[in-house]
């Protein structure tokens, strides 16, 4: 068995590694190691929690998330749904494993195979036909950021429904598309400030921008995958939900 001051010393420096990890991404807009090596830190750092609760205090990063900016200006939302991500799983064989467990487990399944984009998870939730509240992923569990009035200022975000269910909430990606990017980063060098190394980066950083005029002249984009939740009205399948949001004139994803 482990020396428990060994265990505190690497519960320290991977907590340590994750707060200058998130400052980066999540302040600087400038992350400094890839999305799936930040998950490896993390799974690392909840993986020793989980055999050691005891050990888990209220600021570690598996408690807390955003940037400082973000929790002083009090822009956290709790989420009424999970957003759960797909992070953990790394290989195809994980995949294939799941759908069999699934085909274990229900009687004859669909699936709904759609292209992806990787860009910024975010959850719309309409009261009434009315866009009240844009969170982001966040810890994909208890809470994201509320980004509500950059969300309004993304031309491919509905306003208001036609059909004006009591709630309804969906998930999409924000992304930018490349000449957006490309025209972002010629206006970076024109005020002689740092490009940002890709298109998501970029887009991470624009969404969750504290001015919303920021985020509205570097022109992000947004399609819908999701239904996460919905009241006053009952879906049966994915596609049947897609069909209802096209009809709404929400943008899904094109091709599925």
């Amino acid at each position: 068995m482990q020396d428990i001051r060994t265990i505190k010393k690497k519960l320290a420096e991977l907590r340590k590694a994750i707060r200058y990890h998130n400052n980066r991404y999540y302040n600087e807009d400038d992350p400094a190691i890839t999305d799936y090596e930040y998950d490896q830190l993390m799974l690392c750092l909840k993986a020793v929690e989980k055999k050691y609760p005891e050990l888990i205090t209220k600021n570690s990063p598996t408690q807390m998330v955003g940037g400082e900016a973000r929790r002083t200006a009090g822009l956290l939302v709790r989420h009424d749904v999970p957003m759960l991500s797909l992070q953990d799983v790394f290989s195809k064989e994980e995949i294939f494993a799941f759908v069999e467990e699934l085909q274990q487990e229900l009687d004859h399944p669909e699936f709904v195979v759609e292209e992806k984009i990787d860009g910024l998870s975010m959850a719309l939730r309409y009261e009434d036909g009315v866009l009240v509240r844009a969170i982001t992923r966040g810890d994909g569990i208890v809470q994201g950021e509320d980004v509500t009035e950059n969300a309004r200022v993304i031309h491919d975000v509905k306003k208001t429904l036609k059909d004006k269910l009591p709630y309804f909430e969906i998930r999409g990606e924000v992304y930018m598309e490349k000449k957006a990017f490309d025209a972002v980063n010629a206006r970076q060098e024109l005020l002689g400030l740092k490009p940002f190394a890709n298109p998501r980066n970029c887009a991470a950083g624009t969404l969750r921008q504290l001015d919303s005029r920021i985020t509205k002249e570097r022109h992000l984009s947004l399609f819908i995958f999701n239904l996460q939740t919905a009241r006053g009205r009952q879906f049966t399948t994915h596609t049947e939900a897609y069909a209802f949001m096209k009809k709404q004139g929400i943008k899904v994803i094109h091709n599925y």
